[in-house]
């Protein structure tokens, strides 16, 4: 404990956020580039949806492994390990000639990603003790929630001025930025057990979380339905996975990832408040496009803007909500944030087609500190109650959960939105003008937010149970 007193934290934290940062950026950065890369490549739209759905599906599939990674490798090998996969896959990608080795860099971008984000809470968890983990855990919030907030805009500007390689190039200096930085300052913080590796839970693991991934993210897909065999297979067959993987973690003596973190009920707790939270997240962003371009006929580029003061706003924030968590607690922010997300999603429900970019901004904007409340003080508060050794597997369990609830939500809001939009379609006796269709995307946009507001009742409720949390002793 005392090595770990005599080591400079800063350094440390800095080195991996740069590296977090541009590998959580990537993940929304090349969204908004896909009509342009339709053009470019000479595919469909349906084939480039890999770019985003292969991604999703990799850093699914990695982040419960990372459970078992953390305790074969070093911080110090797992962070540039994860860093130069990344760059590598960057790199590719920026000079890729063609969709399929595109594809690779990102699946290659993806796996260093999957491997970043639990080494980043796991060193934190280590380094910080509770009394001072909420300002270290919001710097980490300041990178999840802001850098993909800020992706389709930045995107955005570097396509009015560059063709889309430069969306990966730009990101190549703070690639190797981070690769030194790292290389310079990052000490090892995390003991190297080697726990024995169980293979079939491995496997079971990947075709449960990759499944369950890959059928929810096609379910978001407009041309598939529920009953496409490319959405239901996957499901049943990461269901079935799921809860095989589950019984052998249960009955294993040394679990690649120990489900026994749901025997504290704080940690429960947030883990299920943080999945509502996620899931009103990840939908709202992608309906608030649909919504801006379907319906208000703004541009890419001026979606973007209209997104980027809530994104900005966001990653001030949450270092300052860590710092109230670390002075007042949990309640006193996860119970207003909750409030305040209540009342954000009722005025989504009430949005016309007359409403105002200004009022979409204020929304947005009140929507992200809503988030900055709940999130990060959440899931510090949860993790606070696990014993040490159950680190790895708490984060873990939490990145994959988010990662998953993050393709839930997305495709049943898109789900709902569809089907609202094709009810008031079918209610027309002519062929719809542009402003009915309009009106029709208002509508299946209007029906989402209402599952979104019954989502926002239950995180108020859950939240009045939450109570500070501390560490049991080893």
């Amino acid at each position: 404990m005392n090595e770990l007193q005599q080591i400079k934290k800063l350094p440390i934290l800095i080195s991996l956020i740069i590296g977090a940062f541009f590998s959580i950026l990537n993940e929304t950065l090349l969204n908004i580039a896909l009509p342009q890369l339709e053009i470019s490549l000479d595919v469909s739209a349906s084939t480039l949806q890999w770019l985003a759905t292969g991604y999703m599906l990799v850093v699914g599939v990695l982040i419960p492994v990372s459970a078992l990674l953390v305790q074969w490798f070093t911080t110090r090998q797992m962070f540039l390990g994860a860093m130069i996969l990344f760059t590598v896959g960057t790199l590719i990608c920026g000079i890729a000639p063609g969709f399929e080795v595109l594809l690779i860099g990102r699946l290659l971008q993806a796996g260093g990603a999957g491997l970043m984000l639990p080494v980043l809470m796991n060193t934190i968890l280590v380094l910080y003790p509770p009394e001072k983990r909420g300002a270290a855990m919001g710097s980490i919030g300041l990178v999840i929630m802001f850098a993909p907030a800020i992706g389709p805009t930045l995107s955005g500007l570097i396509l009015q001025v560059a063709e889309w390689r430069w969306l990966f190039f730009l990101v190549l200096p703070f690639a190797f930025l981070s690769i030194i930085v790292s290389y310079i300052f990052l000490k090892n913080v995390t003991p190297v057990t080697k726990p024995k590796v169980d293979v079939l839970s491995i496997l079971l693991s990947t075709l449960g979380f990759g499944g369950i991934v890959f059928g929810f993210s096609n379910a978001g897909k407009s041309e598939l339905t529920w009953s496409s065999p490319q959405v239901y297979l996957p499901l049943i067959i990461g269901g079935i996975s799921l809860l095989l993987f589950v019984i052998r973690q249960i009955n294993s003596k040394e679990p690649m990832l120990d489900l026994r973190v749901f025997k504290f009920p704080m940690f429960t707790l947030t883990t299920v408040l943080l999945i509502i939270a996620m899931m009103t997240m990840f939908s709202t962003m992608l309906l608030l496009p649909f919504l801006m371009q379907g319906v208000f006929a703004m541009t890419t580029f001026a979606a973007g803007l209209v997104l980027l003061p809530g994104g900005l706003l966001n990653g001030f924030i949450s270092p300052i909500t860590g710092r109230l968590f670390d002075k007042f607690g949990p309640r006193a922010l996860v119970i207003p944030g909750t409030c305040l997300l209540l009342i954000i999603m009722w005025l989504f429900t009430r949005i016309s087609i007359d409403t105002t970019s200004t009022t979409l901004i204020v929304l947005h904007v009140l929507l992200m500190i809503a988030i900055a409340m709940i999130m990060m003080p959440a899931q510090t508060n949860g993790l606070n109650q696990l014993p040490r050794r159950m680190y790895p597997h708490g984060t873990a369990v939490l990145n994959t959960l988010q990662q998953i609830s993050g393709a839930i939500g997305v495709a049943l809001f898109i789900s709902i939105m569809a089907s609202g939009q094709q009810a008031f379609l079918g209610r027309l006796t002519a062929e719809p003008t542009p402003v009915q269709m309009a009106e029709s995307l208002l509508s299946g946009i209007h029906n989402s937010f209402v599952v979104g507001l019954g989502f926002a009742i239950l995180a108020l409720l859950l939240s009045l149970f939450i109570k500070k949390t501390s560490a049991p002793q080893d």
